[in-house]
């Protein structure tokens, strides 16, 4: 079968590779449509991150080149011995976490920070960027009636923002900023919606992504090259500071933004992986009290996210801004990205 796969930053190669077997209590999908998600454009500009180069990842037990995309839908082909959850034909999404089930993390049931943390399609165990791939049914998510398999390509990035939100102090009424509106901030606009977030600020250098989130309910979009100060600004608009801030870029300099745009006992979640480390001032947290927290991927959240979907969140019509197929992932679409900012949400047909 045809899949892309990673040998190393900048590498990624589409070719033929042979087809997943199913085995027991595993299910074999055929893939119809994989984002490209932030993480990915990291592995391909400056991996490695969560591809394993110089040992297998403890779950998959695999190393580089490894087969990518990790935000999927499809449809179930085959099922192994002991499956009962979904059947062929049925259309579903993965829940890409690769955890060992053993670490401490995982017997608490918080398996999103396992300490062998992985995904399917980045630490190896197949990918979306295929024709075919196989999961154990633990992640296989039947998608509710009337939701698109285009927009399954949607649950997964929609998860890493109710997640976030979910995990944060905002309360119904409160103020919020969002620090980078590519598809993550995007969709954490929304989640914040469906908080009952009162005003939601979005800081953005693209044109184009301000404008859409202001489509999608953010109170005013500040243009950093624009605006000498930008926590300042927020605090003029805010009167006094966001209760809660959202960090979404992995730039270093925006962090310091997020926290300073907070108001004192704010909260700045920060959602994005690095690639290079941050320096900030603790005295900005210490002196007001605020709080940082990180969070990462999530847990227990896909059928809400999909719930979610079929009231009209999360929609793929206004976040998907590009459609190519599998043999041009990489020109049309990870360069793409690194040179157009502009672009939002590319999705990959695996044929």
């Amino acid at each position: 079968m045809k899949a892309a796969r990673w040998y190393k930053a900048k590498d990624i190669r589409v070719e033929n590779i042979e087809e997943p077997q199913v085995t027991a209590g595993r299910v074999k999908i055929e893939v119809a449509w994989t984002g490209i998600c932030g993480s990915d454009l990291h592995e391909y500009v400056a991996g490695p991150i969560f591809v394993p180069v110089d040992a297998p990842h403890p779950v998959s037990k695999e190393v580089a080149p490894v087969v990518m995309g990790h935000e999927f839908s499809g449809t179930v082909v085959e099922v192994g011995e002991g499956v009962t959850s979904v059947n062929v034909g049925d259309l579903v999404v993965v829940e890409p976490i690769l955890a060992c089930g053993e670490c401490a993390a995982c017997l608490k049931g918080k398996y999103n920070i396992c300490k062998h943390l992985g995904f399917h399609g980045l630490s190896g165990g197949g990918g979306g960027f295929s024709e075919f791939t196989v999961v154990d049914e633990r992640w296989v998510h039947k998608m509710p009636e009337g939701l698109s398999l285009e927009q399954g390509a949607l649950v997964e990035p929609a998860a890493v923002a109710l997640h976030s939100v979910r995990m944060s102090k905002l309360k119904a009424g409160d103020k919020a900023v969002v620090f980078g509106v590519g598809p993550i901030g995007l969709l954490v606009i929304e989640a914040l919606k469906v908080a009952g977030a009162a005003e939601i600020y979005a800081v953005e250098l693209s044109k184009s992504r301000g404008e859409k989130a202001l489509e999608l309910g953010a109170t005013a979009v500040i243009n950093p090259a624009e605006e000498a100060d930008v926590a300042a600004k927020i605090h003029e608009l805010t009167n006094g500071g966001a209760d809660v801030a959202f960090e979404v870029t992995g730039v270093p300099v925006v962090l310091k933004q997020a926290i300073d745009s907070t108001s004192f006992e704010g909260e700045t979640i920060i959602v994005s992986i690095w690639e290079t480390e941050a320096s900030i001032q603790p005295n900005n947290i210490v002196l007001s009290e605020r709080s940082v927290k990180g969070i990462i991927a999530y847990r227990d959240i896909f059928p809400a996210v999909m719930n979610l979907m079929t009231k009209g969140y999360f929609p793929a019509e206004q976040l998907v801004t590009k459609r190519i197929t599998l043999d041009d992932v990489v020109t049309e679409g990870f360069e793409t990205l690194v040179n157009d900012k502009e672009q939002i949400k590319i999705l990959v047909a695996s044929k």
